[in-house]
């Protein structure tokens, strides 16, 4: 277990349940974003803290260096933020041409969407790829091997 790094700051929520930033000179700013930098490849490592401005208050490396009330707040602005369901499994897709209907189960549930082209289809490194629907909403298919037979097989059609 890592040893917890002391901040030279503190957050909270005001009466809104905004995230507050209170630096080391006691400057209070409200509103304050957490933003990844890697938000897919290294999810846990790099993440902004910036004002409303866009400008950076704080750089935190390890998200589990933070002290656990700190890492709390900033894990549920995170997952307020962001919204991309991760695919488990390819269910079903209405054509192998585009437009199509994908049936798929996420980590949130069975959804459906549709895939205007192939061109949605991204490869963010040699197993993980992203997927935008009609609507522009983002898939994530973190580790494309880890897929069943099927899944793999249909991906390939497409890719």
């Amino acid at each position: 277990m890592t040893e917890k790094v002391p901040l030279h700051y503190s957050l909270s929520r005001n009466a809104f349940g905004r995230l507050m930033f209170i630096g080391a000179n006691g400057e209070v700013r409200e509103g304050v974003v957490p933003v990844r930098a890697f938000p897919i490849t290294a999810p846990s490592r790099g993440i902004s803290l910036v004002d409303t401005d866009g400008h950076e208050l704080a750089w935190i490396e390890v998200l589990s260096d933070l002290p656990d009330e700190a890492r709390r707040h900033v894990e549920t602005d995170l997952a307020n933020r962001e919204f991309m369901p991760e695919i488990k499994r390819i269910e079903a897709v209405s054509s192998f041409a585009t437009p199509s209907t994908w049936r798929v189960e996420t980590d949130r549930g069975s959804t459906s969407f549709v895939l205007k082209g192939e061109e949605y289809i991204r490869r963010l490194t040699p197993i993980a790829l992203l997927i935008t629907d009609s609507q522009n909403i983002n898939f994530l298919i973190r580790d494309r091997t880890a897929l069943d037979h099927h899944s793999r097989k249909v991906l390939d059609r497409f890719l």
